[in-house]
């Protein structure tokens, strides 16, 4: 018997606990290490383009041929190489804090952006600069993440008022929630003239990462590692209230390690580069339709993609409009947007 605020998922749909395909499971473990070592790689390449993409001239000739550039040398360390492992922890960290959230509230149609995470941050960020602007990146970042934990608990605290509640509603709730955080957000930056520095919260652009400025984004790895050791107590999470009970576990206290989790990764994402939309939306549901919903499994293909993706986006910017650039967060918004018309128009998506 299920609880209210745990109602049973639908037995077929996009919704469903899904199982992974018997392709997969019938190749496990012979083939799984190979494969996302294959997807490692192909991350590598990506990488290994996007230090070669800029206005700036660096090759691998003006690299290491006799005589090398210092000039190349120094814009490869300096920003190149801090750029690039910025995107890949942004994504890895924010495809992560999808997929738990997504656990949590038990719909595959919520990750940070769409849940008033990401908006809860953007609003503690200019809260902290507005009341306490001398305060180091670092516990501003904290206080963002009090923000998104907050905003986090009130939108599972709302659809725990909805029993009986349908899975498009889920996301609908919580861009509702964020659209209201967004709207207070606005209306203070207006009011102290820090709308420029707003736009900068709530654009995800990685084009003034520099070394020393993105180094923050390590911990949000270190998070990432902490959420894959603890993966088993989230998958039991995402059975429901009642199912983790009879296992014997705290149901509380996973969800608020998981809320715990999200909060500090979305936290440090926007207030390093900014608010990078869809990527804990696209990537996790791309992985659950290969592998299933066991975490453990997903985490490190949800990691890799999700790195992949914003990598690839990031590549796309630079490259459409050279010398240019377009940000990550709108190429990314271009991209998730359609692939999230996708999932809501799929046939089989349509639950009850």
């Amino acid at each position: 018997m299920h609880s209210l605020d745990s109602p049973p998922l639908p037995e077929s749909g996009t919704f469903a606990r899904r199982a992974p395909p018997r392709s997969v499971v019938a190749t496990e473990p012979a083939l799984a290490v190979p494969r996302l070592l294959v997807a490692v790689l192909a991350v590598l390449v990506l990488a290994g383009l996007s230090l070669l993409i800029g206005v700036s001239q660096v090759t691998w000739d003006t690299l290491f041929a006799a005589g090398a550039d210092d000039r190349a040398v120094q814009v490869l360390v300096i920003s190149r190489v801090p750029r690039t492992l910025a995107l890949m922890l942004s994504g890895m960290a924010l495809g992560v804090a999808g997929l738990i959230l997504q656990m949590l509230a038990r719909n595959r149609f919520v990750e940070p952006f769409t849940a008033g995470t990401a908006e809860s941050a953007s609003l503690g960020i200019l809260a902290v600069t507005v009341l306490a602007p001398d305060l180091p990146v670092l516990a501003k970042t904290l206080v963002a993440a009090g923000f998104a934990l907050a905003g986090t608990a009130l939108f599972l605290l709302i659809l725990r008022r909805i029993p009986l509640r349908s899975a498009l509603v889920v996301p609908l709730v919580g861009l509702v929630l964020g659209a209201i955080f967004d709207a207070a957000t606005t209306f203070f930056a207006y009011r102290f003239n820090l709308l420029q520095s707003l736009s900068a919260w709530t654009t995800g652009d990685f084009s003034s990462v520099m070394r020393g400025r993105y180094e923050l984004l390590w911990s949000a790895f270190v998070l990432t590692g902490i959420a894959y050791v603890v993966a088993d107590r989230f998958t039991v999470a995402g059975m429901g209230e009642a199912f983790t009970t009879n296992l014997g576990l705290n149901h509380r206290r996973i969800v608020a390690l998981g809320l715990a989790l999200v909060a500090m990764v979305t936290a440090m994402v926007v207030a390093t580069v900014g608010m990078i939309p869809f990527i804990g939306l696209i990537v996790p549901n791309l992985v659950s339709l290969l592998l299933g919903d066991n975490a453990r499994r997903s985490i490190p293909w949800v990691a890799v993609m999700g790195a992949g993706f914003v990598l690839l986006c990031d590549i796309v910017g630079r490259v459409v409009r050279y010398p240019y650039e377009i940000p990550v967060g709108t190429v990314a918004g271009v991209v998730g947007s359609l692939m999230f018309l996708h999932l809501l128009l799929r046939r089989d998506a349509r639950v009850g």
